[in-house]
């Protein structure tokens, strides 16, 4: 085996609060964080993406100025957390790059999944071979090219001596649930931080609501929950897998016109808190013994404790006590899988996507 096995992962989430970065190891079996970056994304690029993801009209020459900029962002990423680790760029293998959902229709008539950040860019200005679109060819094999990220979740989660759920909070949340001497399943359960963030922006002109402290001062709207949880997403059957083309504040205002009289900000915030902590507990298999959580989420205390309360009888974590950091598990899981389509590995998705058969994920770009 090499002295070494670096890696990097690159991904900008639901959330578009920037792109994450890692140098990873994977000698061990469990991969060794190097280090991490998170990169800004400027106003003006995120509010590009934004209005990409929502389905706004947009000139083809901005489409692709947005997308080689992504690119350009995505190559800075990597070069700073190799800058960060003091490591050369020949002395990674590849990167792993998911690139930016703008737009996710894996039930459409001729499904697809798309993702900015121009690979060529990213292979180019850092100088190291670039794997990327990672979800097209598990869509093309009858998937939904999503989730991706419990792939590392069985990988490196998975227990001899327990039922464990590994959630990822991220803009959406998706559960992976890991059972003693059964197929795992995952799937995007609904909207993790996405209405949240939405709402908060609206109000109070931030980027999220730190810790949950503004929704932890409103109370619960029953008549909005319910709306909320009426969506047919929420009962649609395995495999399914969403982002922002449905959950956005178009969606919120919807509900919101629906419902008898005005609602306190603070209220819809702490309403959109409890539809996140009750699509997940929904989704969850019922014998499931502990809940590790990763992503932003992780960091919300509010949102922690609703699901705590909901689930009294598991125990609720972060991936931190399972060794790995929650704010990078997503970002490692795409370097992993730029691993296993390097190595020529092709990988059995059907558990969580549907597809029809095992296959390489993601192009390569040589560097």
């Amino acid at each position: 085996m090499a002295e070494n096995e670096l890696y990097i992962g690159l991904i900008s989430g639901t959330s578009v609060d920037g792109v994450d970065s890692v140098l990873v190891n994977f000698q061990q079996d469990t991969p060794e964080l190097i280090a991490s970056h998170s990169h800004p994304i400027g106003d003006p690029l995120r509010e590009n993406i934004l209005a990409l993801c929502v389905g706004e009209d947009i000139r083809l020459s901005e489409f692709g100025q947005t997308h080689i900029e992504l690119g350009k962002i995505f190559a800075e990423a990597a070069n700073a957390v190799l800058n960060k680790a003091g490591v050369e760029s020949n002395a990674v293998t590849a990167i792993g790059s998911h690139g930016q959902t703008v737009w996710h229709e894996p039930n459409a008539g001729n499904p697809f999944s798309l993702q900015l950040a121009d690979a060529n860019t990213i292979a180019q200005r850092t100088g190291i071979t670039t794997v990327a679109d990672m979800r097209g060819r598990d869509i093309s094999a009858g998937g939904q090219g999503a989730p991706l990220a419990p792939l590392l979740h069985q990988h490196i989660f998975a227990s001899s001596s327990e039922n464990r759920a590994i959630i990822n909070i991220g803009g959406i949340s998706n559960v992976t649930c890991l059972r003693q001497g059964a197929k795992p399943i995952a799937f995007d359960a609904g909207p993790g931080n996405v209405l949240m963030d939405f709402w908060i922006n609206k109000h109070q002109q931030k980027k999220y609501d730190e810790g949950g402290g503004w929704a932890s001062s409103g109370t619960v709207h029953n008549e909005l929950l319910q709306l909320c949880r009426n969506e047919p997403y929420f009962s649609k059957a395995l495999p399914k897998s969403s982002g922002r083309e449905l959950f956005n504040g178009s969606w919120l205002e919807n509900k919101l016109a629906q419902c008898q009289g005005a609602i306190q900000p603070q209220d819809v915030q702490a309403t959109m808190l409890q539809l996140t902590v009750d699509t997940i507990v929904d989704a969850l298999d019922p014998h499931c013994q502990s809940l590790f959580i990763c992503g932003g989420g992780a960091h919300n205390r509010a949102l922690m404790q609703g699901l705590a309360q909901a689930r009294p009888n598991c125990t609720v974590a972060s991936t931190l006590t399972l060794g790995v950091d929650p704010d990078w598990v997503e970002a490692i899981a795409f370097a992993w899988i730029a691993r296993e389509t390097c190595a020529g590995r092709k990988i059995d998705t059907s558990g969580f996507t549907g597809t029809s058969a095992a296959v390489m994920l993601g192009g390569i770009y040589r560097a």
